[in-house]
């Protein structure tokens, strides 16, 4: 059965995101523009990146977690549930430990140490449901409708796009002159929110999306004209495997006129390697997305400034260590 797409009057608008803004004060991380001196060197072009690797649980997905969990709590919810690969469950345990109720994250059953333990950490009760997005959602559903838990979607929902777009809002006030923003996508809450932001305050910018090649959404959602769901999908950038972008997250990228790309597994791996080398920032696979595709383009590709978010930093010592080849190491980029 079809979805019928959402209405203009639908989509977030800015004053949404800004008062999502608003929310986020004293919770949210302001994250800083860092300079790639060595890549805009090699772009020819000022670079920047948006680390929300260091944003509070390690992702940017704080953003949309609170600003969601804020306004279910207020209207009287004492539990909330969310199915999530790992950092948006860190993000929700977080917002409900700060609000005083109780959360109950759906995990994949190969979810990573870091990502379970800090659901674990903050006080998030865990339940492991299979190993794709469909099948937490559909143990997430029975869980809320068995013990009465308000749902809290990881991405197409409209105050979880409007507090993952602040990170737009803070990207644009920072460097005012953007000419190219780099955001990966999932299952698109954070690239529709930023270009929201970013379309609404520069207009002229262009917006980049990055994806796997083995969890290509949003490009097969963009070729059909619509969100489809792909048979499988797969990559070390575990954060980024939806089997179907988001409906309502597909408008706002439709609306805004946001490009698809796609990065190499080999591109990511080694893009995790440059941020610890050269940018002396631990990102996981996921948050290393765009500068996997920044690392590959020619010189003179891109307008500048160019801005960058990595998206989050949740890998523990084993896992970065095995990513990138043991002891030795993998190749230097």
């Amino acid at each position: 059965m079809s979805v019928a797409a959402p209405s203009p009057a639908e989509l977030v608008s800015l004053s949404a995101i800004r008062e999502a803004a608003v929310g986020l004060r004293e919770v949210a991380v302001r994250t800083p523009l860092l300079p790639a001196d060595a890549l805009a060197e090699q772009l020819g072009v000022p670079v920047y990146v948006k680390p929300e690797s260091l944003q509070r649980v390690g992702a940017f997905k704080l953003r949309g977690a609170f600003t969601l969990v804020r306004q279910l709590a207020a209207a009287g919810a004492r539990g909330v549930i969310t199915y999530s690969s790992g950092n948006h469950g860190q993000a929700v345990a977080y917002a409900a430990r700060r609000f005083g109720v109780r959360a109950v994250i759906v995990m994949p059953e190969t979810v990573t140490a870091a990502k379970r333990v800090g659901v674990e950490r903050l006080g998030g009760e865990v339940v492991l449901a299979g190993r794709t997005s469909q099948d937490r959602y559909a143990r997430a559903l029975e869980v809320a409708r068995r013990e009465g838990l308000a749902m809290v979607p990881p991405f197409d929902h409209p105050a979880i796009i409007a507090g993952q777009g602040t990170a737009g809002l803070e990207l644009v006030e920072d460097c005012p002159d953007v000419a190219t923003v780099v955001v990966p996508v999932g299952g698109g809450g954070l690239a529709a929110g930023v270009a929201t932001a970013v379309r609404a305050l520069r207009p002229e910018a262009a917006i980049v999306t990055v994806e796997p090649e083995g969890a290509p959404t949003y490009e097969r959602a963009r070729a059909a004209g619509q969100p489809v769901t792909l048979e499988k999908t797969g990559s070390v950038a575990d954060g980024l495997l939806p089997l179907r972008i988001g409906e309502l997250t597909f408008a706002h990228l439709q609306r805004h006129a946001a490009r698809a790309e796609l990065v190499s597994d080999a591109a990511i791996v080694r893009a995790v390697r440059y941020a610890l080398d050269r940018l002396k920032l631990v990102v996981e696979p996921s948050g290393a997305a765009t500068l996997a595709w920044l690392l590959e383009r020619a010189p003179g590709a891109l307008a500048g400034p160019v801005v960058a978010i990595l998206s989050g930093g949740n890998i523990e010592w084993e896992g970065l260590r095995t990513l990138l080849g043991g002891a030795g190491g993998a190749d230097r980029p």
